[in-house]
């Protein structure tokens, strides 16, 4: 019986060397699958580093280690500070750090930003259109408004009304889910917005024409026409993209 030969046969070149994975690692990923599940809820705290070492059957330094990876992914409470106290199951970094994710992989240049800023449009477009014309929302995209109206304002001030209008404006159309992916999204591109604008020879004059942009976008969603609204968001961010980021 000939046995065939791994070695040298291309055959077999599907294969690959295999490599151990850590032990933080595995034990991260049971903790994070029991707080995605909802085992573990928001807010509730973790068993003691000794308890857990008694449960994973694994040193200190390794729950250590899986419990700061969780802290930077945003799951547990703790990774900004030193603190003795147990960490607790928190939701509230998660945002942050999926935003940093993202932009890690967009100054990587895995992901183009053409790409990101055309999602971020489809995502915000298809959600304008479903914003009721009384959607308690839109209040507060008029405190943003009014605020990128206040003369003088900074870029960076202006900046940020700037993100928070067009995800509010988007969440009044009642998906949850919406306003969470847009912060990722406007998030990772954020900084390169707020590049374009603070090199600007001539930063008032444009946020000037912007605030009118963002008014004429809130007016058309609330006279019903999501249709021009879609329009006038498209245009809003592609021409400011087009006019910023040439060649």
């Amino acid at each position: 019986m000939k046995v065939m030969s791994v070695i040298g046969n291309g055959e077999w070149d599907v294969f690959r060397p295999v490599t151990r994975t850590p032990l933080s690692l595995l034990v991260s990923r049971q903790i994070r699958d029991a707080i995605v599940s909802g085992e573990l809820v928001v807010g509730s705290e973790l068993p003691s580093e000794k308890e857990l070492t008694q449960r994973f059957a694994v040193s200190r330094s390794t729950i250590r280690e899986a419990l700061r990876i969780l802290q930077a992914q945003g799951l547990l409470s703790g990774g900004d500070t030193v603190s003795t106290s147990r960490p607790r199951v928190s939701g509230e970094l998660s945002l942050g750090a999926a935003s940093e994710a993202l932009e890690n992989v967009l100054r990587l240049g895995q992901v183009p930003l053409p790409d990101l800023i055309e999602l971020r449009l489809l995502l915000e477009a298809a959600a304008l259109e479903t914003v009721p014309r009384d959607a308690p929302g839109l209040e507060d995209a008029h405190r943003e408004l009014e605020l990128m109206r206040r003369p003088g304002i900074d870029v960076s001030v202006f900046h940020d009304a700037d993100v928070r209008f067009h995800i509010t404006l988007a969440a009044a159309g009642g998906n949850s889910a919406v306003p969470l992916v847009m912060n990722v999204l406007r998030h990772a591109i954020a900084s390169h917005l707020l590049e374009t604008l603070d090199a600007l020879p001539d930063p008032a004059r444009t946020l000037a024409r912007l605030t009118g942009e963002h008014a004429a976008i809130l007016a058309a969603v609330e006279a019903g026409d999501g249709a021009r609204a879609r329009r006038l968001l498209r245009s809003h961010v592609e021409d400011f993209y087009t006019e910023n980021h040439r060649g």
